[in-house]
């Protein structure tokens, strides 16, 4: 029998971690099936985003250990998402950036996302799956910026 203990029901802070691993697994299968990890799909949309980024720089902005980086970045190369280039003043800086087939990739992961997230989202009316959306991205800026000061009732 695999019935959630009610005390564990009312922690909200269970709840999401249980719904995203449920959410992160279904989007590792979709991704997996194309032979791609999270991580492709994170290092794609900060290059897509952001623009081209030294290798040291895409690890800073998605708290990437830089050996995983590079990792990352050979199998994009090697499947022809990225290009990189050493930096002609600084021969130990490597810059990444999309290529054409690496934006219509990144496309096709953001399409196999949203389908995913439709169906984890499907008990939410639209209002409602906006609206915990704005609710995830305030959370998500309070812990990537640190809690600031108290704002009770907020």
């Amino acid at each position: 029998m695999s019935e959630t203990p009610p005390s564990l029901l009312g922690l909200t802070t269970y709840l999401m971690s249980r719904t995203g691993k449920a959410a992160r697994s279904t989007l590792a299968a979709r991704l997996a099936d194309r032979k791609l990890r999270l991580w492709h799909m994170a290092v794609l949309s900060a290059l897509v985003d952001f623009g081209p980024h030294a290798q040291r720089e895409l690890a800073s902005r998605l708290k990437i250990d830089r050996s995983d980086v590079v990792k990352i970045v050979d199998d994009l190369s090697v499947a022809g998402f990225v290009d990189r280039a050493r930096d002609t003043g600084d021969r130990r800086r490597v810059t990444v950036t999309p290529t054409p087939a690496g934006r219509a990739a990144l496309k096709e992961l953001q399409a196999e996302a949203l389908a995913a997230q439709e169906s984890l989202l499907a008990p939410l009316t639209g209002p409602e799956q906006a609206q915990l959306a704005a609710l995830l991205r305030r959370v998500h800026a309070h812990v990537q910026h640190g809690p600031g000061p108290s704002q009770p009732g907020r």
